[in-house]
């Protein structure tokens, strides 16, 4: 049976801690509610012990979106059975492995205590929880429900990771055959072709243009390697320099959605990421414009986060959603069509 460590408050005030065995997180809740004790901190207990330090290395990132998902699941456990939310994030913290995500719930259970609600306290962590995290739960502070919201997120939020994975997946076999390739033209230029050569030796004038061409570059890459090299370094350098430049992001989000072998894969995760995004945010209350600016800045795409800003200047004038659709070529007529009606 599982074990969960508590830590208690009883009718005289006086503190208790301990671990104590129950079949759910629910299940020992109701044992300390039946003693008449106030739960001040409850969480699994770590069976594991502590990590083997040889793996401290691995721990030097942020929190994954994994990780984040995790976290609200559990959060969402523990206030549905009862558990204050200063409580469950420190519970939670304290089976955090990530040394900085342990530091941000422990910040953000400071917060708490001090009064700020708890989307205030997430709103230290941008890069961590996005705005869609932070808005429906705040939406939910509002209007109630907040274990209900924090199952919607966490579900949500398995549904993108999972869709994520389903897009590397379909990437690996192209990325494979794409090395593949290359490491044989590689192979071929530097170990196959220069045996040749000594056939070829003194009848160079007889030789075609492209049988010229590849001696030629078979030479250039045995013997200047490092140029080679230091040229590609500098290629991929160049090319992450110009993602970060608003023109090179541009023109890397209209690449993948003109490439034949990736622009319906990534037209689908773009469309259901800014659909499912604002039917969400929909759902949870949050008004229209601010869904709107939400899911512009979710979308991952330049042109589609213009689209969706084009969007919310029409409905912020009176007009409708579906106006400025009606004229983009990113969002397929039936589904605009369905917006519409």
């Amino acid at each position: 049976m599982p074990t969960y460590r508590y830590e208690a408050k009883d009718a005289s005030g006086k503190v208790t801690a301990g671990v104590l065995s129950a079949a759910s997180i629910q299940a020992a809740s109701q044992q300390l509610r039946a003693r008449g004790e106030y739960i001040l901190s409850l969480a699994p207990a770590d069976e594991g012990g502590r990590k083997n330090q040889l793996l401290n290395f691995q721990i030097c990132f942020g929190p994954s979106a994994r990780d984040v998902q995790n976290f609200t699941s559990q959060l969402a456990v523990m206030i549905r059975a009862g558990i204050s939310i200063r409580a469950a994030i420190e519970g939670i913290a304290e089976q955090v492995e990530n040394p900085k995500f342990k530091k941000m719930l422990q910040q953000m259970k400071k917060d708490v205590e001090s009064g700020k609600q708890f989307s205030d306290a997430l709103l230290r962590y941008p890069k961590v929880f996005s705005p869609l995290y932070i808005n429906m739960v705040k939406a939910s502070e509002l209007s109630g429900g907040f274990s209900k919201m924090l199952d919607r997120i966490a579900a949500y939020l398995s549904q993108q990771i999972e869709t994520m994975s389903m897009v590397r997946g379909a990437m690996i076999y192209p990325g494979i055959i794409g090395t593949m390739a290359v490491g044989t033209t590689i192979f071929l230029l530097t170990f196959v072709l220069p045996r040749f050569m000594v056939i070829f030796k003194g009848k160079e004038a007889a030789l075609p243009a492209p049988t010229k061409l590849l001696l030629a570059l078979s030479n250039f890459m045995v013997n200047y390697w490092y140029v080679l090299l230091a040229g590609t370094i500098a290629a991929i350098w160049g090319f992450i320099l110009m993602l970060r430049t608003d023109w090179g992001r541009l023109w890397w989000d209209k690449t993948k959605l003109t490439v034949p072998l990736f622009k319906k894969l990534f037209r689908a995760l773009y469309i259901s990421r800014s659909l499912h995004t604002m039917g969400q945010l929909i759902n949870a209350g949050v008004p229209m414009l601010d869904t709107l600016a939400i899911t512009s800045e979710i979308s991952g795409n330049t042109l589609y986060r213009r689209m969706w800003r084009a969007v919310y200047s029409a409905v912020k004038q009176g007009k409708k959603i579906s106006m400025p659709l009606q004229k983009s070529p990113l969002l397929p007529r039936s589904v605009v069509q369905m917006i519409a009606a």
